[in-house]
């Protein structure tokens, strides 16, 4: 009896062999397993997908530096607004843009509103209807479509599908025109929604107040 049992086990142990070779690869597939990233299960932890991952949050962190180094341009410079220049902001938007200061005024006003780049387009627009030199006018044309009109611009200036276009067609040749209906609709836009409430902001107010005081004193 002793000796069939005995025998039986022999049996069943010559049936299912475990061999150290698949042991092992059990056991790397399991640390596989453990150590996957979320794209796949058959590499480590400094596979493919994590590299692509670490690449874009380096990425993001230089653009976020260089944008800052940038910097916040200078604005024109001009005397100090006297207080009937500063009333006359009031009357109309053209007198408002009409003079630097008014222009800067208001421009420090957008920077609060995190739409300071419909000013910067406008006035480079303008500086490039001053422009006679057909290559610095190409240039300054490439400079103004890379920074305002582009979609992968920080700076993009909101424009509808029409004037867009238009852009497109004309900086097939560049001139001081090229952007012509972009700069007004900007200045529309400038207008009609920002205007308004540049009226009634602190920044306004508190400069005619503080040069109403100084009016009454002198």
């Amino acid at each position: 009896m002793g000796s069939e049992r005995t025998e039986i086990r022999k049996r069943q142990m010559a049936t299912t062999p475990e061999t150290p070779g698949a042991a092992q690869a059990q056991l790397s597939t399991g640390n596989r397993g453990s150590n996957a990233c979320c794209f796949c299960w058959c590499c480590c932890c400094s596979c493919s997908c994590l590299t692509v991952r670490n690449q874009e949050e380096e990425r993001a962190r230089r653009t976020s530096h260089e944008l800052q180094a940038e910097g916040i341009p200078n604005c024109e410079e001009s005397p100090a607004p006297t207080l009937e220049e500063v009333n006359a902001w009031a009357q109309s938007f053209d007198k408002l843009m009409l003079t630097p200061a008014g222009r800067n005024a208001f421009r420090e006003f957008l920077r609060t509103e995190f739409s300071e780049e419909n000013m910067l387009f406008w006035m480079a627009c303008e500086e490039l209807k001053q422009e006679s030199n057909k290559s610095v006018i190409e240039e300054k044309a490439r400079l103004i479509y890379e920074d305002y009109i582009s979609i992968l611009s920080p700076k993009e200036v909101s424009l509808d599908s029409r004037v867009r276009e238009v852009i497109n067609r004309n900086m097939l040749e560049p001139s001081q025109h090229t952007f012509d209906d972009a700069q007004l609709q900007i200045y529309t836009l400038m207008h009609r929604d920002s205007y308004p409430r540049f009226m009634n902001s602190a920044i306004y107010k508190d400069l005619l107040q503080s040069l109403s005081e100084k009016s009454t004193e002198a």
